[in-house]
């Protein structure tokens, strides 16, 4: 048996290395060359032709437009994952795998099919159509339906992130805090919340970056109306079948340096977290 366990120990490396290689070769592949290829040809004809394409009118209207979209869909998601997620880990109740499944309904369906069925509720000839056009309401081919379908495709990434987090705290603390006279709302607030804030702050930061990523079900309900409602992802591809390849990319390097900041932030995050777990650890340990 011992000699079994070297030989098994001594093949573990070689299998190790191999497995490391293939994983480092697969991300070197499928996403750092892709990656630095966007930035090689942004910048392929010179800084200058990178900044006028980053600073044309139509460029900085699509990143305002993507941001205004992350910031109106993310706070929403926000309050509802964490009324959700509240709902769901915290209390019994008939339905609730209904509702979980609902939850994750926009990671089943396609964004184009979300987009269509948005606009079979809201455009002219939508079920709501009539009304809104009597009373000069424009969803479809406005800011409103890129705001609607936003927020319909990112609505799991919130409760997703907080419902196992607040399944796991339980719920011994925040009755201990409850029979010492707290209210809900002060219980929620000094008690759930600071529990669960690692999961919330990841959340968000996956919500954020789909919200800014989102091209599917944009492309159906924008119109493509430059300066209007172009989004960054979609002001790439208007670019790009324009044969602006320069532009092109110089936009996508925008898209893509809002991305990798996303990525940095939930490193932050997570070291963050692993720092006070550390912490918390140690002051444990030492009483």
């Amino acid at each position: 048996m011992a000699q079994g366990r070297r030989l098994a120990s001594a093949g573990s490396d070689p299998v190790r290395w191999l497995l490391i290689g293939v994983a480092v070769l697969f991300l070197t592949v499928f996403l750092v060359l892709p990656l630095a290829c966007v930035f090689i040809e942004a910048l392929a004809r010179g800084p200058a032709v990178y900044w006028r394409s980053i600073t044309d009118s139509d460029a900085l209207s699509a990143m305002l437009l993507t941001l205004l979209t992350a910031g109106v869909a993310v706070p929403l998601n926000l309050v509802f994952g964490l009324a959700v997620a509240w709902c769901v880990a915290k209390f019994s109740f008939s339905g609730k795998t209904l509702l979980v499944t609902l939850i994750d309904l926009p990671f089943s369906v396609s964004p184009v099919v979300a987009g269509l069925a948005f606009v079979l509720l809201f455009g002219m000839q939508g079920l709501f159509g009539p009304w809104l056009a009597a009373h000069d309401i424009r969803i479809i081919f406005a800011v409103p339906g890129i705001f609607l379908v936003t927020i319909f495709v990112t609505v799991p990434f919130v409760a997703r992130e907080l419902i196992p987090a607040m399944q796991a705290q339980g719920t011994d603390e925040e009755q201990a805090a409850l029979l010492l006279g707290a209210s809900g709302w002060r219980t929620f607030w000094r008690v759930t919340l600071p529990g669960v804030r690692w999961a919330l702050v990841y959340g968000v930061i996956l919500c954020n970056a789909r919200a800014m990523g989102e091209f599917g079900a944009v492309s159906v309900v924008s119109g493509h109306i430059r300066g209007q409602t172009n989004t960054l992802p979609l002001a790439v591809e208007i670019l790009y079948n324009e044969y602006q390849f320069a532009a092109a990319f110089s936009v996508a390097s925008l898209l893509t340096l809002l991305g990798l900041a996303a990525l940095v932030a939930r490193s932050l995050a997570e070291r963050l977290q692993r720092r006070q777990a550390a912490l918390a650890t140690a002051a444990t340990l030492s009483e």
